[in-house]
């Protein structure tokens, strides 16, 4: 009679399925609620195209201890938070977030830093006085780089979109490479601006300003909004399939920029009543241009509510 394998064996048995490791790290968890938000169908498929060997918040057969001591090969580590040696933060099995993560990188093919603070250290490294609190790149050890198959791939975002997860895991998994920018994250996702496919446009190119909550008008020159500026596909994708922020309207605050958080990120900084940066891709001379043009015309149309 043959016994039952352990949660051990069963990870060292060979598998069709790629594995994946989802570490959190220092972190809020917004990136674990939103990847448990997914769609069910792209849920679905994840779960049948990859074996998820351990997630925090996911009941699994193995526990991080048991992999951070056996010789599992990882196919994607997936990290949520940023990484620090300092113990008083908190502990897993007598290992820092910087100990796990270098043991882990070890067994690992693919890196991936699921949202801003693994990306580059976000608001904990923000206020940090220390320096200790970093992104992925900066905890590698150096001669553990050179070991990946690939370079590590940043989705940054506060939240990131579950759909940047599965289209990066997917991508890696069917041609083992993916084309990132120059801040290492994957230029399908990160080509465009939050600012394309944002039903306000209209209110922008026109100078309308609108109000917090308020479908009507845009919220760049008063609210802060810094959609024209900001690398994601928000506006394209959705969240949950159903809205995003400035549809919700929420300004876009800029969150899968190495810039975020900023201060008083709610109000439009000014210079003589002149924003302090305008959209990318055009001078600010250009835009003050086309944008007294704009001034000069009134559209009765845009100046109703949408919805009575």
């Amino acid at each position: 009679m043959q016994l039952q394998k352990t949660s051990l064996e069963r990870l060292n048995t060979k598998s069709k399925k790629p594995k994946v490791l989802w570490l959190q790290a220092i972190t809020c968890n917004g990136n674990t609620h939103s990847f448990l938000s997914a769609n069910d169908n792209r849920m679905k498929l994840f779960l049948n195209s990859f074996d998820l060997i351990y997630h925090p918040s996911i009941t699994t057969h193995t526990t991080i201890k048991e992999i951070l001591n056996s010789k599992v090969d990882i196919d994607f580590l997936l990290v949520e938070g940023a990484i620090t040696p300092q113990k008083e933060f908190f502990s897993i099995s007598g290992y820092t977030p910087y100990e796990m993560f270098n043991k882990l990188v070890k067994k690992s093919k693919y890196i991936i830093a699921v949202g801003s603070c693994a990306s580059y250290g976000g608001v904990h490294a923000k206020f940090e006085l220390n320096g200790e609190i970093k992104g992925l790149s900066d905890s590698l050890d150096s001669q553990n780089i050179y070991s990946l198959a690939h370079p590590v791939v940043n989705l940054t975002g506060c939240p990131v979109h579950p759909e940047w997860i599965f289209q990066t895991l997917f991508s890696l998994k069917d041609y083992g490479k993916i084309s990132l920018d120059e801040k290492g994250r994957p230029k399908e996702i990160y080509y465009g601006l939050a600012h394309h496919g944002c039903t306000r446009n209209e209110y922008f190119e026109w100078k309308i300003e609108g109000h917090f909550g308020k479908k009507e008008g845009c919220l760049f020159y008063e609210q802060g909004c810094r959609g024209p500026m900001t690398h994601s596909n928000c506006n394209k994708i959705l969240w949950n399939d159903v809205s995003t922020k400035t549809r919700a309207g929420m300004p876009c605050i800029g969150c899968t920029e190495f810039d975020f958080p900023r201060d008083n990120m709610l109000e439009t900084k000014k210079n003589i009543g002149i924003p302090a940066e305008v959209p990318l891709g055009i001078s600010k001379r250009a835009y003050l241009s086309i944008s007294g043009v704009a001034k000069t015309f009134k559209i009765d149309r845009l100046h109703k509510k949408l919805i009575d």
